[in-house]
């Protein structure tokens, strides 16, 4: 697998289809909330240059919206995820995203050592590394087993792309759940992106 932190830098490529992208990105977050329709209307569009382009900015686009839908329905979650998304495209960061900071987002401090041996994980918010999928899968490679928030998760991993309005997303109140289990005494530990990778890589 290559590097997820590898950046795109679209502000040298003179591409015409991520100036569309783009005016296209700008189009869907205008009013703060991404539907269902435009969700549709960006995976046709992404999906009709998947075997034009080698541009790799689209190409994980493609993948993050074909995954989104792979049931046919954007709900909550994956719509602010969605949102998140494009809004660090449109605005010229998608390559370097809002990293997670610590002065909003309530991660553990000092940061855990993470035993990934039949560790529960789950995921939330939108990556650098890939998809939800991708994400769950390379956890389960190192031994851990990726579900959804439960009293038995040990790690709540929230994604690169987090923002400071972080609170008022969809997954914000799966990372607000994840703190009132820590604070009644649950075994739950939360990280940031960055620190999961780096865990892995030292496992």
């Amino acid at each position: 697998m290559s590097d997820p932190y590898v950046r795109f830098n679209h502000a040298g490529i003179d591409d015409r289809q991520i100036s569309e992208l783009i005016g296209l990105a700008h189009g869907i977050i205008a009013d703060g909330v991404v539907n269902q329709c435009e969700a549709d209307y960006l995976h046709k569009w992404l999906g009709a240059r998947e075997h034009i382009t080698d541009n790799p900015v689209i190409r994980l686009l493609n993948e993050r919206v074909r995954h989104i839908l792979t049931d046919g329905v954007l709900d909550a979650e994956e719509a602010a995820d969605l949102l998140v998304t494009l809004t660090a495209f449109a605005g010229g960061d998608f390559e370097k995203g809002e990293i997670t900071k610590v002065t909003s987002l309530p991660l553990c401090d000092p940061a855990p050592t993470m035993s990934f041996i039949d560790a529960t994980i789950c995921f939330t918010g939108t990556f650098a590394f890939g998809t939800r999928k991708e994400c769950e899968n390379a956890a389960f490679a190192h031994g851990a087993i990726p579900g959804n928030l439960t009293a038995k998760t040990r790690y709540l991993v929230i994604g690169l792309y987090a923002t400071d309005s972080w609170t008022q997303s969809a997954f914000g109140r799966k990372i607000e759940k994840a703190v009132e289990m820590r604070a009644a005494g649950k075994p739950i530990r939360i990280v940031g992106e960055a620190h999961w990778i780096e865990q892995m890589k030292a496992a």
